[in-house]
């Protein structure tokens, strides 16, 4: 018999006229009572969901934001992305992981037709300004599902049992709209349990965090980004579907970056060795700042054109700036 859960899903989908999720229910449903051994209603429900997916869509989908209540709406960030893969600029093994996840979820109608989930639950990892914010806003905009950020500061609170409450609020709308949602500075909740400087309550909302990941079957992206992965407690590992690590970028992805952010600006005459000497060890977002930085003074001193000089001036500021 169909969960409440997915009932639930299956009438808000309709509410809000969002074909692929009301479809992508119907399928769970199906392979549910296929399981059952329900296979007349499974077979009858599946010969349904093929009639609507040849029926032409009436209109866009909405795209719903949290309406839980106030305070909920002060725990996350809701943003409609619009940023796509080609301007990632990650190592071909990082890239490949995410046009992975990206083509699960694009024909996770299929996937469900046999009783597979598409991967939902990815860990990113890596040193700040390394493209994990990102490539969360990529799997967003080519997705076209709104990312919804967490915001830790406001989740995590001194009172006991309160952000395990939170943990909970935010897990029925992860549920009910679906979406990419984005646990950053994860973290805060997700350190080791067995950690000298440990707390219970920490512990418990670790605990609540590993349980709501595991049960959640929605339909949304749930992204968690670590600075810090190896304080994490290793049982988060096992709860994601994928684990992507980011790394400062080599001598090859800082040429692709420069090319990228610089545009117009970019000169084959460049002295790339001087400029690779000086931004090897700088995150991405460190170079793009300077690549802003530099575009921004040739603009502003009337120059007809960038030069390597102001390159790398900028590119000094921003190592000078964290000394």
């Amino acid at each position: 018999m169909a969960t409440a859960s997915q009932i639930t899903a299956l009438i808000r989908s309709y509410k809000d006229n969002d074909k692929e999720r009301f479809i992508n229910t119907a399928l769970q449903l199906a392979s549910h009572e296929k399981k059952l051994g329900h296979t007349a209603v499974a077979a009858e429900l599946q010969m349904l969901i093929d009639g609507i997916k040849k029926q032409p869509a009436t209109s866009t989908t909405n795209v719903v934001h949290f309406k839980h209540s106030a305070e909920l709406s002060e725990l996350a960030l809701a943003s409609k992305p619009d940023e796509r893969l080609a301007q990632l600029v990650l190592p071909d093994q990082t890239k490949s992981c995410i046009k992975r996840v990206l083509l699960e979820n694009r024909q996770q109608a299929k996937l469900r037709g046999h009783g597979l989930s598409p991967r939902r639950k990815i860990l990113l990892a890596g040193p700040p300004g390394t493209g994990k914010t990102m490539t969360a806003r990529v799997l967003a905009g080519e997705l076209h599902m709104p990312l919804y950020t967490v915001m830790m500061d406001r989740l995590v609170t001194k009172y006991m049992g309160e952000t395990s409450a939170k943990l909970r609020q935010i897990f029925e709308c992860i549920a009910d709209h679906r979406g990419v949602y984005l646990f950053d500075e994860f973290d805060a909740i997700g350190a080791d349990r067995g950690r000298d400087n440990d707390v219970g309550e920490m512990r418990r909302v670790l605990n609540s965090f590993l349980q709501l990941l595991e049960q959640d079957d929605s339909l949304s992206l749930i992204v968690a980004a670590t600075n810090t992965s190896r304080i994490l407690d290793t049982a988060l590992f096992r709860r994601f579907d994928d684990v992507l690590h980011f790394e400062k970028p080599d001598e090859s992805s800082i040429i692709s970056l420069l090319r990228n952010r610089l545009g117009r600006y970019w000169k084959s005459e460049f002295d790339n060795r001087t400029i690779l000497d000086k931004a090897i060890g700088l995150s991405h977002a460190e170079i793009v700042q300077s690549c802003d930085d530099a575009i921004k003074d040739t603009i502003i001193n009337d120059k007809a054109e960038l030069d390597t000089s102001t390159l790398i001036s900028s590119i000094n500021y921003r190592l000078n700036a964290y000394k």
